[in-house]
């Protein structure tokens, strides 16, 4: 099965490309996947709490955060640098932290970090319109009190956020993210509202899974595979410098983009070049050595490789980003 490459390359004219010199044939550095947003990176700074903030602990040290509150009629506000994220009924975002875990549901946030990160009170929360109610929930945290969680995840707000509709938490670390409706971290051109049962998700939509890691296939060998064991695939009409991806309209339909990985948790991957696509979509898509990945809808299951060789233009990706052309 392939694209339908009249649609496909009448897109192509469209080129996505990395601004500035990210990428290039002697740029060896590997650029941040995560940017500070909202009202400071608006005035060319990042948030104070960017410097160094939780990469290894969680700590950042700061006080003087108010104690916990109740979110009450929570609402999903549109952002446009992150997508649609989740605020509480005084319009303050809600985030998450990769330290916690969501089943069982713990938040590993206390002392200092807690004062930059109050929580948000369990027991009086209303689900917002189109979001799942079941989602909403509880955990009771070392102190005793109780803690807002959303599909387990632990909720907060960040102290730094001054007004409704400020960000000032997304990416903070490399750990803090904006919650979207369903608990995951909130993500551009993901659906607002908690997805369907059983949790698929149209193809498409790019969902972050925090991770890549590296699988072997007997004929293809080592190759990427994402988050959660699915094959991560080149398209050979995108282009490395600048980087490109002309795959777009319903090319992505069966293609998906693969959404920003947190390198630290990556095994394997070379992480040269290392780069974000910022995709005039809205999308934000990983590369590896400055190529777009992708993954393919036509794979059903950890170890498909459905996608190997489809159209001659599509192949797996080996660890240092490579195309691996055998079939």
């Amino acid at each position: 099965m392939g694209i339908k490459r009249g649609t496909t390359l009448a897109a192509a004219a469209i080129v996505v490309v990395l601004a500035a010199t990210a990428c290039g044939p002697t740029d060896d550095k590997a650029a941040d996947t995560t940017k500070p947003v909202g009202a400071a990176a608006a005035q060319g700074k990042a948030p104070a709490a960017a410097d160094g903030a939780y990469g290894s602990d969680g700590a950042e040290g700061a006080s003087g955060a108010s104690g916990a509150k109740p979110a009450g009629q929570l609402a999903i506000a549109p952002n446009d640098q992150i997508g649609s994220v989740l605020t509480d009924s005084a319009g303050m975002t809600l985030y998450r932290f990769d330290k916690d875990t969501a089943k069982p549901p713990k938040s590993n946030c206390d002392g200092d970090c807690e004062k930059t990160w109050p929580v948000v009170a369990a027991g009086d929360a209303t689900a917002a319109a189109g979001m799942d109610p079941a989602l909403l929930g509880e955990v009771v945290r070392t102190d005793g009190s109780k803690q807002l969680t959303v599909a387990g995840w632990p909720a907060y707000r960040y102290s730094k956020d001054a007004k409704a509709g400020d960000v000032n938490g997304q990416g903070v670390g490399g750990v803090w993210f904006a919650l979207a409706a369903d608990g995951k971290k909130a993500a551009k051109g993901a659906a607002p509202a908690a997805p369907a049962a059983g949790g698929a998700e149209a193809g498409g939509g790019a969902e972050a899974d925090g991770k890549l890691s590296v699988a072997k296939d007997p004929k293809l060998g080592d190759h990427i595979v994402d988050g959660k064991g699915m094959t991560v695939y080149r398209f050979k009409p995108d282009t490395q410098w600048p980087m490109t991806s002309k795959c777009v309209g319903d090319c992505l339909t069966k293609w998906p983009v693969v959404a920003p990985v947190e390198k630290a948790q990556d095994k394997g991957i070379v992480e040269k070049n290392y780069t974000v696509l910022n995709r005039p979509d809205g999308q934000k898509q990983q590369s590896v050595d400055c190529w777009p990945v992708y993954t393919f809808t036509g794979d059903k299951k950890p170890g498909d490789v459905n996608g190997q060789g489809v159209g001659g233009t599509w192949y797996a990706v080996s660890p240092d980003g490579k195309l691996i052309t055998v079939q």
